[in-house]
């Protein structure tokens, strides 16, 4: 089953969607916090698991605030 390449992002396509810093990026993908994998020197990152990350952690901070 092929794999569309657009669904698969570097940490440079990830800073850029995400608009943050690249720095952040790997402080959270190797706490563990953000979905992704480290093939080798270089992080992978699905954009459908990282989307649904983000709807995740807004949904945490609205109950927190609660």
């Amino acid at each position: 089953m092929p794999v569309d390449k657009e669904s698969i992002l570097t940490i440079d396509d990830l800073a850029e969607y995400l608009k943050i810093s690249k720095s952040s990026l790997y402080k959270l993908a190797q706490a563990g916090k953000l979905p992704g994998q480290k093939i080798g020197r270089h992080w992978r990152f699905h954009k459908d698991a990282v989307d649904q990350w983000l709807k995740e952690s807004a949904l945490d901070k609205r109950r927190l605030n609660k």
